[in-house]
């Protein structure tokens, strides 16, 4: 029997696997299976692979993207580049690593850029704000990241002002902040200079509408959650799973 798995701290409640397990039925695929891997430590993946023989493939989030990589054997050019991966294709004697986050959040981003879009601020520096940064690289958007403990080149919160506001006119929050059931959470910017020419996106997609996007939408923002971003990642996993090769 075919299994995919998840592999990630704390991910009791996941949206791939709910989006995995209607694939299947979907596609009438009964000997298809999909769960949840929750580890510990990452230190715990090689026993994993050793224990469950029949897997094909994993997705990987939080806080395992960057951890992950040097227990497999190869990875992408793209994975390769952007230094994060969320998705593993397991081969005989194999492991290689994928990026399919910068495709999701390329693909749903891009309806919503305007000619104005041209910097883009990057709210943490962990797996996911990666894959961010090497689609606006791809895209040609300007772009820097905001870090609690900033090294150079990267801004602190305390630094965000009206005029940095006003340059960057898209933010991403690619933090937990604001995950449910931690709802009543956000990043620490200063609100009050967001208009309506600004685009904020999230990717947290539980709930729907954090308060990041909350208050951007209050004061006239295009606003975005991670949903169809994670849609499109998933599409594209089971691509690579299904594949002889391929680059993402």
């Amino acid at each position: 029997m075919p299994l995919f798995g998840l592999v990630g701290k704390n991910i009791s409640y996941s949206f791939s696997q709910v989006y995995f397990r209607e694939k299947f039925e979907k596609l009438q695929l009964a000997d298809h299976s999909y769960v949840n891997f929750d580890i510990p430590k990452i230190e715990d993946f090689p026993s994993l692979i050793r224990e469950r023989s029949d897997i094909r493939g994993f997705n990987v989030t939080i806080p395992y993207k960057e951890a992950v990589i040097p227990y497999l054997s190869g990875l992408s050019n793209k994975a390769e580049q952007i230094g994060a991966v969320n998705v593993i294709k397991v081969g005989r004697n194999d492991l290689t690593g994928y990026n399919t986050d910068y495709y999701g959040f390329q693909a749903s981003l891009q309806p919503l850029l305007h000619e104005e879009h041209r910097k883009a601020l990057i709210l943490g520096t962990g797996g996911a704000s990666k894959a961010v940064a090497f689609s606006f690289e791809e895209l040609g958007i300007d772009h820097t990241f905001v870090s609690r403990s900033p090294a150079e080149g990267q801004l602190s919160y305390k630094d965000l002002n009206e005029d940095i506001l006003g340059e960057y006119l898209v933010i991403v929050n690619c933090t937990p902040l604001g995950t449910f059931p931690n709802t009543e959470n956000k990043p620490d910017i200063p609100y009050q200079h967001i208009t309506p020419k600004h685009l904020l996106y999230d990717l947290i997609y539980n709930p729907a509408e954090t308060l990041f996007l909350k208050e951007g939408k209050q004061r006239g923002a295009t606003i975005s959650n991670g949903l169809k971003m994670l849609q499109l990642q998933a599409e594209k996993a089971w691509e690579i799973w299904n594949s002889p090769a391929d680059g993402a």
